[in-house]
């Protein structure tokens, strides 16, 4: 187990989020919101192809097309065609709403897609975000309100245990999950953030089936035992780190994307990708069935 982190990407990033690892062309995907751009990152070669999107990418999925992302921008839902970069709306699953964003998502073991909302900025600590189930046909249901910010979406290995949190309440929530029907049932709070630094952002769940989650103005990374307690916290060189994700051979690198520089005494490189290896390896990233 090595805990040695370095910096992979110095992606000058406004906001990078939401990276997802592809194994079969071993590339990180990741977007940067505010930057309104997906990228494909590849630690092999060491370049990172960027796509320009006309609005905030939220959230990304792989599909089973290699060439085609589902991808989340601002209210809706569309494909990115990675051959000729044009994006294809698909659902619009919010009314247009001022300061309010589709942000975090992750599909489940069955290939559906979750994604949650927020109001920007944060710091109004308005709660107009939803949190939305979609179906491979594009069908979907809203299925909480009243949110401040979504994050933290993860599934456990066998896909029996839901995760998400809202990053304004300071909580991750743990549900038991039906594959068959994407119910969430006996909610319960997973974990309490106040002690930890920073908020909850962005998840992984590795083979074992704990729980590693990004502590932005935090400086670090969490993992948390399938029972709810701290077993590490991996501390990382800059303040606003915001997702992580498992990938590289064996799915034994733990990436973390990060939000650009806010002030100038900030440490590290703000908005770069860093990785280290946590001694333990990930669960491949579904695709979305649609």
């Amino acid at each position: 187990m090595s805990s040695d982190i370095r910096r992979v990407l110095a992606a000058e990033a406004q906001l990078g989020e939401c990276p997802v690892w592809s194994s079969e062309e071993e590339l990180l995907y990741w977007v940067d919101i505010d930057g309104c751009s997906v990228h494909a990152f590849d630690p092999a070669a060491d370049t990172d192809r960027v796509w320009p999107v006309a609005g905030r990418p939220g959230a990304l999925a792989l599909t089973g097309d290699r060439s085609r992302l589902l991808l989340a921008v601002e209210n809706e839902l569309g494909r990115l065609d990675l051959e000729s970069g044009d994006f294809t709306p698909w659902v619009t699953l919010e009314e247009s709403r001022p300061g309010v964003r589709l942000n975090d998502g992750r599909c489940d073991p069955a290939g559906r897609f979750w994604v949650g909302g927020m109001h920007v900025p944060t710091s109004a600590g308005r709660f107009d975000g939803l949190l939305h189930r979609v179906e491979p046909d594009g069908a979907f249901a809203t299925v909480r309100t009243g949110i401040g910010c979504a994050n933290g979406l993860a599934f456990s290995p066998d896909g029996t245990v839901m995760y998400w949190a809202d990053s304004l309440h300071e909580t991750v929530w743990a549900y038991d999950y039906d594959l068959d029907t994407g119910e969430q049932h006996n909610e319960r709070v997973f974990l309490d953030f106040r002690p930890l630094p920073g908020w909850p952002d962005g998840a992984a769940v590795d083979e074992t089936g704990c729980y590693w989650i990004a502590c932005v103005r935090g400086s670090a990374v969490a993992r948390i035992t399938p029972a709810g307690d701290v077993d590490r916290l991996v501390e990382l060189p800059v303040n606003r780190p915001t997702m992580p994700a498992f990938g590289g051979a064996d799915l034994a690198t733990l990436f973390v994307t990060s939000i650009g520089r806010r002030s100038p005494d900030e440490p590290g490189d703000p908005g770069s990708i860093y990785a280290f290896e946590p001694g333990v390896s990930g669960i491949t990233e579904p695709r979305f069935a649609g």
